[in-house]
């Protein structure tokens, strides 16, 4: 059973994202176009489950499959979709998780979901507070019920969604 965890943010979250993009790197070579650190771990000052999110950008999706041997070899489990078409997930703990890895071929519109919401939050530290403050209330009220955190943030997730996918839109427009 996964235990429903939120902590105050941690200034080692940076450099341990940084230390698993450096052998994710070297896992998908030239294959990798990007890498990004995302969630919630990466808005500073931001509560968070200690998960480090990680969205490698590759140039060919269905080539990733090919690396899940190496990904074991990292501590990783495949996951494949996970839900997500277009998607290769990989998780890192099993129910101590540390790391989950969200690739996506570039051009994915999921590649700009993610980097919307983590720029939003970083643009907008009160949004961060409030998302913060509803995560670590969450995981007091359901420290053993993943579903039902996930549950109980996903309406205020999805409004910060919104509302990050038009402020891209409109930065973009003033560009």
């Amino acid at each position: 059973m996964r235990k429903v965890e939120v902590t105050p943010y941690s200034n080692a979250w940076p450099s341990k994202f940084q230390e698993e993009a450096t052998e994710l790197n070297k896992v998908f070579g030239s294959e990798l176009i990007e890498i990004h650190h995302i969630g919630s771990t990466s808005v500073f000052g931001l509560s968070a489950k200690p998960i480090i999110d990680i969205m490698p950008v590759v140039k060919e999706i269905t080539r990733i499959d090919s690396f899940n041997e190496a990904m074991r070899e990292l501590g990783y489990e495949a996951r494949g979709e996970n839900g997500i078409a277009g998607r290769r997930y990989f998780q890192k703990g099993r129910n101590d998780r540390t790391h989950h890895v969200h690739v996506y071929e570039e051009g994915s519109p999921e590649i700009g979901r993610h980097l919307a919401f983590r720029d939003y939050l970083r643009a907008h530290p009160a949004i961060a507070k409030k998302y913060g403050d509803v995560k670590e209330e969450l995981a007091k009220r359901y420290p053993s019920d993943i579903a039902a955190y996930i549950e109980g943030k996903e309406q205020l997730a999805s409004e910060i969604e919104r509302e990050a996918v038009e402020w891209v839109r409109k930065r973009e427009k003033c560009k």
